[in-house]
């Protein structure tokens, strides 16, 4: 677990990243602690006016978090491809959050079992199967107010896989925890 302080510059680095990709800005030069070394999953989220703008990450410890944080934060506003490219008009009224990831871990259990082993507001999801998969944050299931079988079914649906695929022991189902940080427009 990061610490707050940890958290407010893990936003700092996401921001100074935007900053420098979009705005042409100077790099952001933070000292960092010893935990943005260590190898992290982590996702960056972008909003404007409370809609989704952006949202890439890395779901496996593949990189050190700080370069992690980077990556992701530059990617959300650039490479989304859900989203034309953040301007730099844009940048005051994009508002952050960096969620940093646990390990992604599979769920051992029977398919019909699912529902009750995922526990709304604590696991982010990824399904897999069928040659693509799909990804949903903790946090989404809490902001729309799903159970855990409508969760279960919109994960489905971001993997581009029929809703209730789920059911089925041939899709891989995987858990994960999220420390969420986020930013307000200036204020962490």
């Amino acid at each position: 677990m990061l610490t707050a302080e940890e958290g407010t510059l893990a936003i700092q680095l996401a921001r100074g990243a935007l900053d420098h990709a979009v705005g042409k800005k100077p790099v952001l030069k933070l000292k960092l602690t010893p935990v943005f070394y260590e190898k992290r999953g982590v996702f960056v989220t972008l909003t404007s006016a409370g809609e989704l703008r952006g949202c890439i990450g890395l779901p496996y410890p593949v990189m050190p978090l700080g370069e992690a944080i980077v990556h992701a934060a530059k990617a959300a506003a650039l490479e989304d491809p859900r989203f034309p490219s953040v301007s730099k008009e844009e940048l005051s009224k994009i508002d952050l959050e960096v969620t940093i990831l646990t390990v992604p871990v599979p769920l051992l259990c029977e398919p019909a079992e699912r529902p009750a082993n995922v526990i709304v507001g604590k696991h982010g999801l990824i399904i897999r199967g069928m040659g693509t998969s799909g990804l949903l944050l903790p946090q989404v299931a809490t902001e729309y107010r799903w159970d855990s079988i409508t969760f279960l079914d919109h994960t489905c649906n971001k993997a581009g896989l029929s809703r209730k695929c789920w059911t089925s022991k041939n899709v891989e189902l995987m858990t994960f925890e999220g420390q969420i940080f986020s930013e307000k427009k200036g204020t962490v």
